[in-house]
């Protein structure tokens, strides 16, 4: 059953593990999230976070994500940001992650908790230079940071063959599994499980699922596990598709069962780029959102300012297949309600810097980068 519309407002969404519930009974609200325009915070700014995830962590929300600001996406001030919100109406921006982030190109960070140590993880893949791929880890305690590094070189199995995009899944029984591309095979895509401590591989590994592929994400939904991707696409604005695999253990084997994110001709339903699926606390049971950056959507020509499209709770099959996604422009439903909580006595902020070689050609179809999109280290 779903609850009528109360009063609409603008809500990014997903929910990957919990730290601490509140003990008193959860409320819930009905939300309408339109998908037409970029979302603002409380000081009217455009939320600049993309390819990245929102958590919600002792009864507040955490979005994170990577800021574009004013240039093309492939320089060295990529930074990471966090932004809360109690109700998913007001989001604060609460600053920006990593410590002392050293020089090169960051990507899709995501965070979860882990109960057994107390930390607030980071996993995210960045590049000395393009495209010389590493997997960072740090930690916090607490879900707003700043992160300290702990290593920027994880050894996965896979790791002198250059990772690429990825992203974590933290199981019902506390176990961590990170979900990612290999660049020098193909874009070759595998699962790995994590270390107790989420800070390194076990070493046991998937068999690869795919290749030629970008934008994983992984969850769970009873019994079945789910392993969302599609071809690699570089920031393109058409989108890409959503292939849909399923297993009924973490590391498979892995069954493909068909692409959501793609019509009968084979074009994305929705022109954006999967970042991930979220995972959402409804008063009838868990919702499953897919979330997708819609590259090249910007009203302004700030790349920072590209929109994000959120579906409509996925629609399960009985064979447990998710229907076919639908572009819609605005969609209500009615989730879990968050806590105020106060905003940190001093948010980190990465201090800005100049480029003394800004990338000039894009990297991807090698046509020049319009000089406004030069990697100035300005953060609209």
């Amino acid at each position: 059953m779903r609850l009528p519309l109360l009063r609409p407002f603008v809500v990014c969404l997903c929910l990957a593990g919990d730290a601490g519930l509140s003990a008193a009974a959860p409320e819930f609200r009905p939300l309408t999230v339109q998908n037409t325009a970029p979302r603002r915070d409380t000081d009217g700014h455009i939320i600049d976070a993309h390819d990245g995830c929102l958590q919600y962590f002792s009864g507040r929300y955490y979005l994170y994500g990577t800021a574009y600001g004013r240039s093309a996406g492939f320089g060295i001030n990529n930074r990471f940001r966090v932004y809360s919100s109690a109700d998913l109406e007001h989001w604060r921006f609460d600053g920006e992650l990593i410590e002392d982030q050293p020089a090169g190109v960051f990507y899709r960070p995501y965070v979860v908790y882990n109960a057994a140590t107390g930390k607030y993880v980071l996993w995210c893949n960045w590049y000395p230079q393009l495209w010389d791929g590493f997997m960072c880890v740090a930690v916090s305690d607490t879900p707003v940071g700043p992160f300290k590094i702990v290593s920027l070189d994880v050894k996965l199995s896979q790791a002198a063959h250059r990772p690429g995009d990825g992203s974590l899944f933290v199981d019902d029984d506390g176990t961590a599994y990170f979900i990612y591309t290999t660049i020098g095979q193909g874009h070759s895509l595998r699962i790995v499980r994590l270390t107790p401590d989420f800070l390194g591989s076990t070493g046991e590994t998937s068999e690869v699922l795919a290749k030629g592929c970008e934008a994983p994400a992984l969850f769970r939904r009873g019994g079945l596990y789910y392993a969302l991707f599609d071809n690699a696409c570089c920031f393109c604005a058409k989108g890409s598709g959503a292939r849909v695999f399923t297993a009924t253990s973490p590391l498979g084997p892995y069954i493909y069962r068909g692409n959501i994110n793609r019509d009968a001709a084979d074009n994305p339903v929705i022109p954006a780029q999967q970042t991930y699926v979220a995972r959402l606390p409804g008063p009838e049971g868990d919702l499953y959102v897919w979330m997708g950056d819609r590259w090249g959507s910007r009203p302004d020509g700030i790349k920072g300012h590209d929109i994000q499209h959120w579906t409509a709770p996925l629609r399960f099959l009985p064979d447990g297949m998710i229907a076919r996604l639908e572009n819609q422009s605005v969609w209500s439903d009615t989730f879990r309600l968050g806590e105020e909580r106060p905003p940190a006595a001093k948010p980190y902020l990465l201090p800005k810097r100049k480029d003394p070689n800004p990338l000039k050609i894009h990297p991807c179809s090698n046509k020049p980068i319009p000089p406004e999109e030069w990697d100035t280290g300005e953060q609209p």
